[in-house]
């Protein structure tokens, strides 16, 4: 069996880590293609690395641009390489330009497609990411569902009949890095100047169009950390600081302190050293969970609603609307003591995953 991974963008990275290492035990040729929809080195590089992923087989070298300049890209550039590779199967993961274009490509040249993290729903369609998912699982002809919600969204359109149940691979990657990180085998993360890591402080991420395009959002969601009463390390993507050098805003102000992006076991230690976590990322929303932490997430939903059971989750689509004391206690809330369960797997999803595309191929 020969398996193409696609992939582009840090949070496919994470969940490259396991199923490499799952195929690595096997005499399955995995074949790894990066667009490069993610070229800075503290959202690319640093995974390979830190995660102990083998370098690329072929690089594209896409960059950034706009939704349709992206995508297309990606499209133009992969042909010809899965034309060359003709694999059994064409992985593509989770949400990004490069799932999609990595999905258009392959189904326009008749190979089998699986989409890994398939079954995600936000249900608004203001989010890019949200067209992706569905385009791509009703273009695929292996739905990899991570969780039961998303068998049940699968099947609500249709598509359970080319749908399994496999496990969410992040469980995987988290929890070996979580205990590597616990058992001393990494150094301290650099958090921003500012934090010291002895003492409570949240962290938090943000990059989404909806919370960062708009001057006046942007600047009220700042706002609102500023003022909260314990330092935010604030985790600035590249998005976020091109956006905020633009509509001309400070983005260390008050409470506030920037720093760069974490590679993966940095983030996980950095998370498992917070008081908690704010962010709009999906990724995180989870490693919170997983790690234990409260997360405080900027935006109106969230495709993993199962974070939300037990208060260790709470969306905020406003923090200006909520009040700054609810805000306040909101963000800075502890960690509950609800008991979590395993809605996402027991950490052995890649090994699963690769076991069903050699199943479904035979």
């Amino acid at each position: 069996m020969k398996v193409v991974s696609v992939v582009g963008a840090r949070p496919q990275l994470v969940k490259l880590a396991p199923i490499a290492a799952a195929f690595a035990g096997t005499g399955y040729e995995h074949v790894i293609v990066h667009t490069g929809q993610h070229y800075d080195v503290n959202l690319s590089d640093v995974f390979f690395s830190g995660l102990g992923i083998p370098d690329p087989d072929v690089h594209l070298g896409i960059g950034s641009g706009s939704h349709g300049v992206q995508t297309g890209g990606v499209l133009a550039a992969i042909d010809p390489v899965l034309a060359e590779q003709q694999p059994d199967w064409v992985l593509v993961y989770g949400d990004t330009n490069s799932t999609l274009a990595g999905a258009l490509s392959a189904v326009k040249q008749h190979l089998k497609v699986a989409h890994l993290e398939a079954g995600l729903r936000s249900f608004n369609r203001r989010m890019p990411e949200e067209h992706n998912r569905v385009l791509t699982d009703h273009a695929a002809d292996l739905l990899l569902a991570p969780t039961e919600e998303a068998l049940r969204h699968l099947a609500n359109e249709g598509l359970a009949g080319r749908a399994v149940l496999s496990g969410d691979v992040m469980v995987d990657v988290c929890l070996r890095v979580r205990d590597a990180v616990l058992a001393g085998e990494h150094p301290r993360p650099t958090l921003p100047e500012g934090i010291d890591p002895e003492q409570p402080y949240l962290l938090a991420t943000l990059h989404r169009p909806d919370n960062t395009d708009d001057p006046a959002r942007l600047a009220s969601i700042i706002a609102a950390m500023a003022d909260l009463p314990v330092p935010v390390a604030l985790l600035a993507h590249p998005r976020l600081k091109a956006r905020a050098e633009a509509h001309g805003l400070k983005l260390d102000q008050g409470a506030v302190h920037t720093g760069q992006p974490l590679g993966y076991a940095g983030l996980v230690a950095a998370v498992l050293g917070s008081a908690g976590v704010v962010t709009d990322s999906g990724g995180l929303q989870k490693e919170a969970y997983l790690l234990g932490r409260a997360c405080t997430t900027l935006r109106p939903e969230t495709e993993w609603v199962e974070t939300l059971a037990g208060d260790w989750n709470r969306l905020v689509p406003d923090p200006d609307a909520l009040g700054r004391p609810a805000w306040i206690e909101t963000a800075t809330r502890p960690a509950p003591q609800s008991e979590q369960g395993t809605p996402y797997g027991d950490g052995r999803a890649a090994e699963r995953v690769v076991r069903i595309l050699a199943e479904r191929l035979g």
